[in-house]
């Protein structure tokens, strides 16, 4: 049995499919069981990962685990786990997590969690992806109401991935030995800018979009609307200040699974009724 946390989100979703595929017996951690479409066979538990108490009924038989990052007693959780009996940990974080600045509020939790997989005892697998071609979804409020985008860092390239690809890629993690104690970088096939994305999605909607970059000022003010400034802080270093690059395309989905990675046009197409 494997449990994947963060079952019904953009990832965890395609990381159900992809074992469930497999013919896997998975079980997903959700919020509520029934309200939550499943693959066929796939078992729905409930459990809040920021109380390692109640999560005992979900790991309970459990082999290996799909993790999110950044929870309040990420060493509880995982004793919770060992004493369960999970024997290994595919932990989703990102790519900052090696960069070492404690400063930094999106660094810090996903080093923290890494320390804490690393010291549990458990074995493990670290997943570092650049940016998800599913954060184009936050674009939906601005299509709702009209054909212009504003989005922010507009001269920054990043190799996307599909969450689909990086799916696949953790399921393997899960399933196999061969990267137990591995650090996997997946990536997209390409670095993108921002406005090729909106081209791209335009010509798969049919809508003649129109791409606006924002300036860093309408950037932050934007961001701050939405997230603690600690963390609009956090991708400013990133992407102004230029500490994380996320424009190397790596070739770890083809490695991992034989096949290459989807492209951002391949991500459009297959959501595009989510846009509509």
């Amino acid at each position: 049995m494997i449990l994947v946390t963060g079952a019904t989100g953009n990832v965890g979703s395609e990381v159900v499919r992809a074992l469930a595929a497999a013919g896997r017996p998975v079980r997903a951690l959700v919020r509520r069981p029934d309200a939550t479409p499943l693959p066929d066979g796939v078992e729905a538990v409930t459990g809040d990962l920021n109380r390692p108490e109640s999560m005992t009924g979900a790991l309970e038989g459990a082999r290996a685990v799909f993790l999110l990052p950044g929870y309040a007693d990420m060493p509880g959780l995982l004793a919770e786990a060992r004493r369960a009996g999970v024997e290994h940990v595919v932990l989703l974080s990102g790519g900052s997590a090696g960069l070492g600045d404690m400063t930094n509020a999106v660094t810090r939790y996903m080093a923290a969690s890494e320390t804490a997989v690393r010291e549990s005892g458990l074995s493990w697998t670290f997943l570092r992806p650049s940016a998800f071609m599913s954060n184009a979804l936050r674009w939906l409020p601005q299509l709702k109401s009209g054909d212009q985008v504003r989005v922010p860092f507009p001269d920054l390239p990043t190799a996307t991935i599909d969450p689909y690809d990086l799916g696949a890629v953790a399921a393997r993690a899960l399933l196999s030995d061969e990267y137990h104690g591995e650090i996997l970088w997946p990536t997209g096939p390409v670095a993108i800018l921002p406005a090729e994305q909106v081209a791209v999605l335009g010509e798969v909607l049919g809508r003649d979009l129109r791409f606006v970059g924002l300036t860093n000022e309408e950037a932050r003010a934007d961001m701050l609307a939405d997230m603690p400034a600690e963390y609009v802080d956090a991708f400013f270093d990133f992407y102004v200040n230029g500490s994380l690059d996320e424009s190397i395309v790596r070739p770890t989905v083809r490695e991992v699974t034989g096949r290459e990675p989807r492209t951002f046009e391949q991500w459009a197409r297959a959501h595009a009724d989510d846009f509509r």
